[in-house]
């Protein structure tokens, strides 16, 4: 008898069923996959697998020498496409494929399960019985992550691939575990000041090259670093250190290996059957039908998976912009328009607004970043006003017209100072990430350094100006691994990164000026607080652009919390500059990317300049300051007294004034304090002075 070994069993109650064919089961890794257990006194396994198409379907592995015989699980009785069974004596670190006749007679099939959190190192493909068992010590920082993660908070993300961070040169140059990456990653994001880590993808992929991007196991765990345990340790690690953990995530597309999800059952169980809507020609992948109910509930349940069973503080989405448009990368006749004659994938749209509504409401404090490359609207606005839902989304225009910007050389960027001052425009539009990510260092787009302009100590002036700029421009940051370094080779995933540059000044000076961003942006409010609204940026002068000159402040909500950023994007330095503002004020130099210790050249600034009572460029105050070349500096306001208003001379009245006249005054909100020190106008001191004289506590000597 085919299933004499197979004890009949399920964990499916009706009411899991139901939400599974309406796409609403966000838990399916409770129940799909492998689960060791006892039942009846007996030990085993518990196995699940989604084959709608299958006409019978076995499981095989090391347990059984790969042979079917007596394992056949069972096929549930309401159509649901699910097959199941307890199988005795199946244990932890078992290795097992599934075996699938598919109903139409076509190929057998071995598959390795959707839904396994263990699967063998490639090139190797099977899955493994797992029973994960961890406990963690990061409760401090899940109680307090809803605020350390909030979007008012600095969000400083180095963006790296796990392999290629560092290797062992002595042991034919393997990637480093994740247990060796806690001694080696944690300490070096700690003194780089990084608020948080960005993963490139971390589960199950065959593929090297694909840098994780071409999923075969969505569940799994890269086992080239070692188990689920251990990298569960290493996010528990940097929890403990302060640091959030982002993953990358692929729900878009899944390469099309023969083990994996393709054609899983001899049908489209995973994929569009419609290769116009279930094929990528990029990439040469297979989409998912984002509207099938059970492909939705497998997708958003691993969503879940990642952020419950890993601790995941955030999933920067893929290939968002390939989701949502029926014409990505296709030419004419290759799609085909929606019900209403647009572009736009409806179901996709839905699935994303249905993931990012169900993972907000399920797990506080976590965020959602889209990588999303066009003028989609509202993609990290809420879905009930008619967003995506995404909590943050790439600036990608800010990255290509700033890359574009500083590969020009000196003499021509006076004539394009609207490249750079662009961003501003549509800053706020949405919640943006300025990220400078591995897709900027690879195919012959040359490293950072490597688009840079002019010589070599220009070329780095350039880079650090840059850094400077992003860091003060609104938004959250981004940089990949091996940007603040500076080398002037391509990222290769085959390599390590290039650590033995820091041993020079000029690469040193890179990466201490990143530390000096990361740690400066953290500390200054009003750098972040604002990072997605306008209330925090004003312009003092864009115009300037004969010296390709850039000034703008940042402010917090605290009264008087102001940094005022000078960005000089030319060669040329500037002694007295004249900055035009409307109140006597006095600032403070806190930074300055043209430092000695930043390989910069040093020239004399200003640390504490002040305005004189002058007219200049509109504004009743000059300020002036010295501007090193190629650089960014920053000052923070010290001291500010408006000027004080001329009262308009108006003729006597015994008129009172009105009821309504008097409320309207007696309710205006009065501006807010904080522990920071208010810095009161000159207006404040004299309106502090009447009225000690009417109450009799004058102190007149």
């Amino acid at each position: 008898m085919d299933s004499a070994r197979v004890i009949a069993h399920t964990l499916f109650t009706d009411f899991d069923i139901s939400l599974f064919k309406v796409g609403k089961h966000y838990h399916l890794y409770e129940k799909m996959g492998a689960h060791p257990m006892t039942l009846n006194g007996v030990k085993g396994c518990y196995f699940a697998v989604y084959a709608p198409n299958a006409y019978s379907l076995y499981v095989v592995g090391d347990f059984n020498r790969w042979k079917q015989e007596g394992y056949k699980l069972y096929s549930r009785w309401d159509g649901s496409g699910i097959w199941e069974g307890f199988i005795p004596g199946v244990k932890h670190g078992m290795v097992y494929k599934y075996k699938i006749y598919p109903y139409n007679f076509g190929r057998i099939r071995m598959k390795a399960d959707p839904y396994a959190v263990k699967a063998e190192k490639p090139p190797l493909s099977g899955s493994i019985v797992w029973d994960i068992a961890y406990e963690w010590s990061d409760q401090q920082w899940m109680e307090d992550r809803v605020k350390i993660n909030s979007l008012d908070q600095p969000y400083a993300i180095y963006e790296m691939h796990f392999g290629s961070w560092k290797r062992k040169a002595s042991e034919k140059n393997r990637s480093l575990t994740y247990l060796e990456m806690v001694d080696e990653l944690i300490p070096y994001l700690t003194e780089m000041g990084y608020t948080h880590v960005e993963f490139l993808p971390l589960t199950a992929y065959p593929y090297e090259p694909s840098w994780g991007y071409q999923v075969t196991g969505y569940f799994a765990a890269s086992s080239r670093y070692g188990n689920p345990e251990e990298l569960m340790y290493l996010i528990d690690r940097l929890h403990q250190a302060g640091i959030g953990v982002i993953m990358d995530w692929v729900p878009a597309h899944f390469p099309a290996d023969d083990f994996s999800l393709a054609t899983f059952d001899g049908s489209c169980v995973y994929e569009h059957p419609d290769r116009r809507k279930g094929y990528h020609p990029d990439w040469n992948t297979l989409i998912f039908n984002f509207g099938r109910p059970e492909v939705k509930s497998f997708l958003i349940s691993n969503a879940f998976f990642w952020l419950e069973k890993y601790h995941i503080d955030g999933l920067r989405v893929d290939a968002v912009s390939s989701i949502i448009f029926l014409d990505y990368s296709r030419k004419e006749g290759e799609w085909e328009p929606n019900q209403y004659g647009g572009r736009e994938n409806l179901d996709a749209i839905a699935f994303l607004q249905e993931f990012n509504t169900a993972v907000y409401t399920n797990f506080p404090g976590i965020q959602t970043i889209a990588e999303e490359a066009t003028a989609y609207p509202k993609v990290s606005q809420p879905v009930f006003n008619g967003g995506l839902g995404f909590g943050m989304k790439w600036m990608m225009g800010w990255m290509h017209d700033t890359l574009n910007y500083f590969k020009r050389a000196f003499i021509y960027r006076q004539f394009h100072q609207n490249d750079i001052t662009f961003s501003i425009v549509y800053a706020f539009s949405e919640n943006f990430v300025l990220s400078l990510s591995h897709d900027e260092v690879v195919h012959g787009k040359s490293s950072m350094i490597g688009k840079m302009c002019g010589d070599e100590w220009q070329k780095f002036a350039n880079l650090r100006t840059l850094y400077g700029y992003m860091y003060t421009h609104p938004g959250s940051k981004l940089l990949f691994m091996g940007n603040d370094m500076a080398p002037y080779n391509e990222w290769n995933f085959k390599g390590q990164l290039e650590w033995d540059l820091l041993q020079y000044p000029s690469h040193r000076g890179i990466n201490e000026t990143v530390k000096a961003l990361n740690h400066l942006y953290r500390t200054e409010r009003a750098l972040y607080h604002y990072n997605y609204s306008p209330e925090g940026f004003t312009w003092v002068d864009g115009s300037d652009t004969v010296n390709s000159i850039l000034i703008t402040q940042r402010k917090s909500d605290i009264y008087n919390d102001v940094l005022m950023i000078v960005v000089n994007l030319n060669i040329t330095p500037h002694s007295k500059y004249k900055i035009g503002l409307n109140a006597k004020q006095a600032w403070q130099l806190i930074f300055n990317t043209d430092e000695a210790r930043f390989w910069g050249s040093g020239y004399e600034v200003i640390e504490q300049p002040k305005t004189v009572k002058k007219a200049w460029n509109g504004r009743n105050h000059t300020l002036e300051v010295n501007i090193p070349p190629l650089s960014v500096t920053v000052y923070r306001l010290i001291s500010s007294i408006e000027d004080k208003p001329v009262k308009p001379k108006v003729r006597k009245t015994s008129a009172k004034p009105s009821v309504r006249h008097t409320q309207s005054i007696t309710q205006q909100k009065q501006p807010s304090t904080s522990k920071k020190t208010v810095l009161k106008t000159s207006e404040d001191k004299n309106n502090t002075k009447k009225n000690q004289k009417k109450s009799g506590n004058s102190t007149k000597k």
